[in-house]
C-alpha cells in the first residue's frame, strides 16, 4: 500500500476548545454551514450525535448522482477528541439496494487541544476499506479531497470565530 492509499488527512489550529467544535461535528444540522464539498444540502435528522452506533441522514447534491441521501453510521466517538462515521446509501441514491450498501470509505474529525482554547482538528478521508477498483478511482481524486477539506476545516475555523463574536 503506498503513500496514495493512506487516509487523506488535513489538519488546521483553531481557536476554540476541543468541547465547542467537537458539539458542532456532533450535531448534523451543522454540517452544511462547515461543507467545503458543495455536496451537503441539509441535514434530515434532528438529533445530535451520541455514540457508536449512532445514524444520521443528510441530503446530498452530486452533479453525477444528482439529489440522494446517505445514511452515516457513527463508527467512531470519543467525546471532545475524535468522531467519525461510514456513509451509506440512502434514500434516492443509486446504488441504495446494493448488498448491505457498504461503500467502505469513513470520514474521521480527530481533536487535540494546542494550548489554552485552541485545538488541532484533522479530517481524514479514509477509503482503505474500499475494494481496489474504487480506491483506484479515488486515488484519482486525492487533490480535490485536500481541497475541499481545506475549506471544511476553514468554515469551521469560521463558524468558532462567529460564536465568539471574532475574539481569538
Amino acid at each position: 500500500m503506498g503513500e496514495a492509499d493512506e487516509p487523506v488527512a488535513v489538519s488546521r489550529r483553531i481557536e476554540a476548545p476541543a468541547g465547542e467544535l467537537f458539539r458542532i461535528l456532533a450535531d448534523p444540522r451543522r454540517h452544511l454551514d462547515m461543507d467545503g464539498s458543495g455536496m451537503l444540502r441539509g441535514a434530515a435528522s434532528e438529533g445530535v450525535i451520541s455514540g457508536v452506533g449512532d445514524v444520521f441522514v443528510m441530503k446530498m447534491h452530486y452533479a453525477r448522482l444528482g439529489d440522494y441521501e446517505m445514511n452515516n453510521h457513527v463508527v467512531e466517538y470519543e467525546q471532545d477528541r475524535r468522531i467519525g462515521w461510514e456513509p451509506r446509501p440512502g434514500r434516492g441514491y443509486p446504488d441504495a439496494s446494493s448488498a448491505e450498501g457498504r461503500l467502505g470509505h469513513r470520514w474521521i474529525f480527530e481533536l487535540v487541544p494546542d494550548g489554552a482554547g485552541a485545538t488541532v482538528v484533522t479530517e481524514i478521508f479514509d477509503a482503505s476499506r474500499l475494494p481496489e477498483g474504487r480506491r483506484a478511482e479515488l486515488r484519482q481524486a486525492r487533490a480535490v479531497w485536500i481541497t475541499n477539506m481545506t475549506k471544511t476545516l476553514e468554515r469551521l475555523d469560521e463558524l468558532c470565530g462567529e460564536r465568539s463574536g471574532g475574539a481569538g
